[in-house]
């Protein structure tokens, strides 16, 4: 597919999960409703308001009324806030368009790829969503008046907070997009699949999931990530990192089986488990399923295949939770969309170390192919006489 063919789709998408997030945000304020409470319950409203907060031009009460500032001008903090929102919306457009761009034309929803284009636009949605809260993080704290105090750890709040409504949004765009893409891309010439030897494709897989397993099982075991935790090199703004690593390098959390039973660990740890199986499966299909296997693309593919393994195993946790169930589908669903930053950053690495791979691995299945094919033509006259 060409690029023109594929910026339609992209900018569809991209318009969708924007004006579904702020529409989300909007909403907020619905819910404090006595209809909405009475419908809802107190309980649930209260959660859902703490999702779409994040997405909200309707600041909270400390910076609409100054009351964290000690008698500084108000309204420059509601100007700062106002500010965040716009560069986090923008943002989310920016950053959604050209993932969605490179998947579409790389990952055409045709020929047996719909599914696989519809779950990779939705996995880069989360992603979208993530860091469009990250860079507009610093505006908004510094818009409660305290953006000196504990920076980095501010930071981290900020860029976990919001996330479980994008991941019903960008689902939405991800719908959106594919439908338009299959539109645009009729009368397209039928992509060509490249060929991929099953040995070398096995191989890109399996160092890409190794890369994503680092941080799963070894970062995220107990001991490594309370060092992680509590790792303050110096004093000032920038001190405190801990939790902002965690954000960036932790998938999940091990733990040895002290206290429980080893069959409930183990029930514990399919979830892991499962992660690395989608990341495995996924890197192994896309060079199969890729129009050209570029770097690029199988970093963003990876990252994907992450993000896409997290919410498999969230969902899976979620459905083991089941005791849990009187608490409600919502406070059940908190999780949901944890680790996206760590899955970005494993999953580009884990990308381009599949990519760098599978073009070794090719490259020496070509080159002894090559050579046994000098070797026979070169009996042949031997044989004849």
């Amino acid at each position: 597919m060409t690029y023109g063919r594929a910026a339609i789709p992209a900018l569809v998408g991209g318009l969708l999960v924007t004006v579904l997030l702020w529409w989300a945000g909007a909403s907020v304020h619905a819910l404090h409703l006595q209809g909405a409470v009475d419908v809802l319950g107190g309980q649930a409203a209260a959660e859902l308001g703490r999702w779409l907060m994040p997405w909200s031009y309707d600041p909270p009460t400390s910076v609409r009324l100054g009351t964290d500032v000690s008698g500084a001008d108000s309204t420059r903090y509601l100007a700062l806030y106002h500010t965040a929102m716009q560069i986090r919306f923008g943002a989310v457009f920016v950053f959604f368009v050209p993932g969605a761009l490179l998947l579409v034309r790389r990952l055409p929803p045709v020929h047996g790829r719909l599914t696989a284009t519809l779950l990779a636009v939705w996995a880069w949605g989360l992603v979208a969503g993530t860091l469009a809260v990250t860079v507009s993080a610093p505006w908004l704290i510094a818009s409660h008046g305290h953006g000196s105090y504990r920076f980095l750890p501010q930071l981290a709040s900020v860029i976990s907070s919001g996330r479980q409504i994008v991941v019903v949004a960008a689902l939405v765009a991800a719908v959106g997009t594919v439908l338009v893409a299959r539109v645009t891309a009729k009368g397209a010439d039928v992509p060509v699949r490249e060929a991929t030897p099953e040995r070398a494709a096995r191989l890109a897989a399996a160092v890409g999931t190794a890369v994503v397993a680092v941080s799963l099982v070894v970062l995220s075991h107990q001991s490594v990530a309370a060092r992680i935790q509590t790792f303050s090199p110096h004093d000032g703004l920038f001190s405190e990192p801990g939790e902002l690593l965690r954000q960036w390098l932790l998938l999940g959390a091990w733990t040895g089986p002290t206290g429980v039973p080893l069959d409930d660990w183990l029930l514990y740890r399919t979830a892991e488990v499962l992660l690395l199986a989608v990341v495995w499966w996924a890197l192994r299909r896309l060079p199969v399923l890729l129009t050209r296997a570029t770097v690029p693309a199988m970093a963003v593919g990876a990252v994907c295949a992450t993000v896409l393994g997290l919410l498999a195993s969230q969902l899976l946790r979620m459905a083991m939770g089941g005791t849990g169930l009187r608490w409600g589908v919502l406070h059940l669903s908190a999780g949901l969309g944890d680790g996206v930053p760590a899955a970005l950053t494993f999953g580009l690495v884990a990308g381009a170390a599949a990519a760098v791979t599978l073009r070794l691995a090719v490259g020496r299945t070509e080159t002894a192919g090559a050579t046994a094919s000098v070797q026979r033509s070169a009996r042949s006259p031997e044989q004849k006489e």
